[in-house]
């Protein structure tokens, strides 16, 4: 026996030796890995911690640094392939293991790692909050409802999660929406315009008679918000709760189109439901105005005008379509009506000053009156004078569009239209430089918008 343990003393020296380097080299690797995550090199601290994690396995932290450490540096791939490998994980390794899921797209495997994390971390709200991100991408609103409720649970001040509830409520259990909506209103003032029209959707939606009718108020309400993902929800929940419903069916079109699908069956099945419903025609106008088929578009805005005769809003879609058809005489045409029919509405009077301007047609007769008239109804407003001017440039008359432009930029002088009409008056009359500053000034003001797109056009062609 003494014999025996010798020997394997022997063994064991011998092994020792051998291990020695390598152990001391996973140390190693462990302090330069530290020293790399202390100045903020995460992405070099990711292959020595995997390493060492092969030596020192008795280290059961090593594996989860590792992989927090490739997620913190954008490599989710390594993040997901170390992080699921781990025999244990913080709630913040499971919170990653999740976050980097979603990055990459992997959604329903976000949500599983998420709810397994759950199921030893309960009570974590990163983890919560980042399962309701994953239902969201899958579009399980309910489950989505259902995480942010307890994640609010742990963390009740975070204003965009309590929107957020308020808006998925809404759809569901609407009589519990209001109190979220205003207490992500008392946590950021921000809130307080979704709010409003969600709450007047949200009374709108309480006194119709049925449930498809309610889901329909409730989704045209999440669409004035651009919540067009939960419109379609509450949409398409309405065309199931009454398929006789053609206004279900045709904002189910529309809210198609707005997450980038087609919607044209939805719609054509609404006119089929409901011939003369005058919004119907004007959904399904707009459908083929977005396909591009002008006479298809002008028939149904046609249609929606002669429904509601006397109606200035459907006047002016008409007008739009004929516009959009090539047949100005007719636009104006039904830009006078709906002027006729609402005299004391400025909306009416700007839109003929704008198709007069925009297309230099007879713009002396109609729009140059027009834009005086609005400016009556908006005196101290920069956006009167800029029309005003923007006609008094379509009508060759520079002189008096200078002054009318730069009363607008004296009102506000970051208004980026009157620096784009005033670079373009400035093109016409030759002074290119003045041309170039205000172009670029309006660029500037509106990057990414119509007048800085527009203004970045011209600054390429005339200043390449």
């Amino acid at each position: 026996m003494r014999a025996f343990l010798s020997r394997l003393l022997i063994l064991l020296f011998i092994i020792g030796l051998i291990l020695a380097p390598a152990y001391f080299s996973a140390l190693a690797e462990v302090q330069r890995a530290e020293s790399d995550l202390a100045a903020g090199r995460a992405l070099d601290a990711v292959a020595p911690l995997e390493h060492a994690s092969l030596f020192l396995f008795w280290r059961a932290d090593l594996p989860e640094r590792a992989g927090r450490a490739a997620f913190a540096s954008r490599d989710m791939p390594a993040a997901t392939r170390i992080l699921s490998q781990a025999k244990s994980l913080s709630a913040d390794g499971w919170r990653d293991l999740g976050a980097a899921y979603y990055e990459l797209g992997r959604y329903e495997d976000s949500a599983k790692s998420l709810q397994s994390g759950l199921e030893i971390y309960e009570d974590s709200a990163a983890i919560h909050r980042q399962l309701a991100l994953a239902f969201n991408a899958q579009g399980e609103f309910e489950s989505e409802m259902g995480a942010l409720q307890k994640y609010l649970a742990l963390e009740e001040n975070e204003a965009a999660a309590r929107h957020r509830l308020g808006l998925l409520l809404s759809i569901y259990k609407p009589d519990s929406a209001y109190d979220e909506l205003n207490a992500a209103t008392q946590l950021d003032a921000a809130y307080e315009p979704s709010m409003q029209t969600m709450i007047s959707a949200l009374n709108l939606g309480a006194i119709q008679p049925d449930e498809s009718r309610r889901l329909v108020a409730i989704g045209r309400g999440l669409g004035l918000v651009s919540e067009w993902q939960l419109a379609g929800e509450a949409f398409q929940r309405a065309s199931e709760a009454d398929g006789e419903n053609a206004q279900a069916w045709a904002w189910l079109g529309e809210a198609r189109q707005h997450l980038g699908q087609d919607g044209g069956e939805e719609l054509a099945r609404a006119v089929r439901l409901d011939p003369f419903d005058a919004s119907i025609r004007a959904l399904y106008g707009l459908y083929w105005k977005r396909m591009d088929e002008p006479q298809k578009a002008l028939a149904q805005f046609q249609w929606a005008a002669a429904i509601e005769q006397d109606n200035p809003a459907y006047q002016a879609a008409l007008a739009d379509a004929f516009t959009f058809a090539g047949d100005l005489p007719s636009a104006l045409t039904a830009y006078l009506r709906a002027i006729e029919f609402a005299p004391n509405e400025v909306t009416y009077w700007r839109l003929l000053a704008v198709f007069s301007a925009q297309y230099s047609y007879r713009v002396t007769e109609f729009g140059i009156p027009a834009a005086q008239k609005a400016l009556t109804f908006a005196p101290d407003k920069a956006a009167s004078y800029d029309l005003l001017g923007w006609t008094y440039l379509a009508a060759e008359l520079p002189v008096t569009a200078e002054l009318n432009l730069r009363a607008a930029l004296e009102l506000d002088e970051n208004y980026a239209p009157a620096h784009l009409h005033l670079g373009i008056l400035y093109l016409e009359t030759n002074e290119m430089e003045k041309a170039r500053a205000s172009l670029l000034r309006a660029q500037e003001l509106d990057p990414n918008g119509a007048q800085g797109q527009a203004a970045a056009k011209l600054l390429e062609l005339y200043f390449p």
